[in-house]
C-alpha cells in the first residue's frame, strides 16, 4: 500500500487516527488528533477517507475494503427471546428473610426464626407440588449457612425434586433453586 505525506490514516488494533508527517522506509510517523507524534510500521496503518470512492482509488486490495465496510456498519445486538415454554417455567421466588415473614422479630430467638423460615419453605414447597409449579427459588441469604443447610435437609426428604444454587448473577450465593419433577400419571 502506498502512503503519502498528508494522508489521513487509522491505526489498526488501536483507537488512533492521524495525519502522516514523515515516511522513512516502512516506518511512518503520524501526528494524532491530540497532537502527538507516533511511529508505526506501514502494516499497522490503513488510509482513512471521507468517502468510499477515495478509499477505492488508493487501495487495490478488496479484502481491506470489505474489512473497512464491516467495521463501519452499525453493530446490532442480538436479543435473546424467551421461548413460550421457558416463560411458562419462570421461577417463583420465595424470600425467607425473617423480616419478610413476620412484622417484628422482636422477642424471637434464633431457633424460633429458623423454625418459622423452615415452616414457610415447607408450606411453599408443598403448595408448589400441589399446584404443579415446576421451579421455585428460595432466597435465604448468605449468613452463616444454617438456613441453607436446613433447607437442603428438607429438600432431601422429597423424591421428586432436585435443588442447586440459583443464578449467581441474579442472587449471588444467597439462593437455592428447586426443580419439581411432575408425575405424568
Amino acid at each position: 500500500m502506498k502512503f503519502e505525506i498528508g494522508d489521513s490514516v487509522l491505526v489498526l488494533d488501536e483507537d488512533l487516527s492521524g495525519i502522516i508527517k514523515a515516511i522513512d522506509g516502512k516506518e511512518i510517523s503520524i501526528e494524532t488528533d491530540d497532537g502527538f507524534l507516533l511511529n508505526f510500521d506501514a502494516t499497522e496503518l490503513i488510509l482513512k477517507a471521507s468517502s468510499s470512492y477515495n478509499i477505492a482509488s488508493k487501495i487495490s486490495n478488496t479484502n481491506i475494503q470489505d474489512v473497512i465496510a464491516e467495521k463501519e456498519q452499525a453493530k446490532r445486538k442480538s436479543s435473546k427471546k424467551m421461548k413460550p415454554k421457558a416463560q411458562a417455567q419462570a421461577a417463583v421466588e420465595i424470600d425467607l428473610h425473617i423480616n419478610h415473614l413476620v412484622k417484628s422479630s422482636r422477642g424471637m430467638t434464633n431457633f424460633d426464626m429458623l423454625n418459622k423460615q423452615i415452616q414457610t419453605a415447607k408450606y411453599q414447597l408443598e403448595f408448589a407440588i400441589k399446584k404443579r409449579i415446576p421451579r421455585i427459588v428460595f432466597i435465604h441469604g448468605v449468613g452463616e449457612g444454617v438456613l441453607k443447610q436446613e433447607l437442603e435437609t428438607l429438600f432431601r426428604r422429597y423424591d421428586n425434586i432436585t435443588y442447586y444454587d440459583a443464578n449467581y448473577q441474579k442472587y449471588g450465593l444467597g439462593a437455592t433453586e428447586v426443580y419439581i419433577y411432575q408425575n405424568t400419571n
